[in-house]
């Protein structure tokens, strides 16, 4: 059994029936989601997706952006299908949102995970020097996992040293950057979250079809393979993993 630790087939925005797609993602023997909120109103429809399908879990909170539009979480978080907070964090290749907004927004969307015991998915891209010192300044009171993490090895290294978890989806099956490949590969095993993004970044060979949660099979073979071991050990210490932070 697999877990797609995040997706985002709840918005109205995705194009194809959700029905078949996850008939055809049980089909595969991935059975369990999680529906991941990048704004409120797309919080709001993870949280009523999640409540209408079996198995299928909510995370809110505002990507870095769309903070500038509001931020405010502290009632979505209430509703019983919500496992996590995010995605959240600081993302300084776009700066949609100025610098700013985003660390007040990062800031108080993690009071709100620590009042309500809530791990996190974090965004986090080209910010890190920003990052950790606001992580830090917790003490510790944040689990959670760095979402489609392809930073450098010395970042990897900081992360598990905060025991976080790192999530891993299609980039890692068609980067042709080597110290990316190295990187992928040196996860511990018993860190790593696999998930598809979905409708985005789609793994080889399905490049140019929309993503979708079956394909988290696709992306879990091709570590298995690069790590020399079976499809249902990385399966079962995936699905552990993802059991242990989201408590699912």
């Amino acid at each position: 059994m697999f877990v797609d630790t995040h997706c985002h087939i709840h918005e109205s925005s995705y194009p194809l029936d959700t029905n078949d797609v996850l008939a055809h993602a049980d089909s595969k023997g991935v059975s369990t989601y999680v529906c991941v909120g990048t704004s409120i109103q797309s919080s709001k429809e993870a949280i009523a997706f999640s409540r209408d399908h079996k198995n299928c879990y909510a995370s809110v909170g505002v990507h870095p952006h769309d903070t500038k539009d509001g931020y405010s979480i502290d009632q979505l978080v209430r509703d019983n299908t919500v496992v996590a907070i995010g995605e959240i964090g600081l993302d300084y290749f776009y700066q949609h949102s100025d610098k700013q907004t985003q660390k007040e927004a990062l800031k108080a969307q993690l009071d709100v995970a620590v009042e309500h015991n809530l791990p996190v998915i974090f965004h986090v891209r080209e910010a890190f020097d920003d990052f950790w010192p606001i992580f830090d300044s917790y003490g510790g009171a944040i689990s959670g996992v760095l979402h489609s993490y392809t930073d450098s090895i010395e970042n990897l290294q900081q992360a598990l040293q905060r025991g976080l978890y790192i999530g891993v989806n299609g980039i890692s099956t068609f980067t042709k950057d080597r110290d990316q490949q190295d990187m992928f590969d040196s996860i511990p095993l018993d860190r790593l979250l696999l998930e598809t993004d979905a409708p985005f970044l789609t793994p080889v060979p399905f490049r140019g079809k929309v993503n979708e949660p079956a394909f988290v099979t696709t992306i879990a073979q091709h570590h298995a393979d690069r790590r020399g071991i079976s499809l249902k050990d990385i399966a079962k210490q995936t699905t552990e993993n993802a059991r242990a932070l989201l408590r699912i």
